[in-house]
């Protein structure tokens, strides 16, 4: 994503936008759909452990707590990802890239 948008990062760098900003603008939209998977995965996780634990003589309960987990997991790992990707990008030379473009 920030290959693709290196031209749009090098005219907000020009302009004065600051790493931080860069890192926000191509973060938010990856952490949406992170966000949106979680919502849709999480209950059809929940209810496939619930059915297969039901078959078991001694099951467990499912806890609230491990769904959240692993969640907080995948957004951290999914921000550390495009955080450095984005960096990278915005730490770059903005008139190399405007000037092959």
């Amino acid at each position: 994503m920030a290959q693709n948008r290196i031209k749009e990062i090098g005219v907000r760098k020009v302009l004065g936008a600051s790493v931080t900003n860069i890192t926000a603008l191509l973060s938010k939209d990856f952490l949406k759909l992170v966000v949106l998977s979680l919502v849709i995965a999480s209950p059809v996780a929940w209810f496939a452990m619930y059915k297969w634990l039901e078959g078991f003589n001694y099951h467990t309960p499912i806890s609230l707590w491990i769904f959240i987990m692993a969640g907080l997991l995948a957004l951290v790992i999914a921000f550390m990802t495009v955080s450095y990707q984005a960096i990278r990008a915005a730490l770059s030379n903005p008139a190399k890239s405007l000037r092959t473009e």
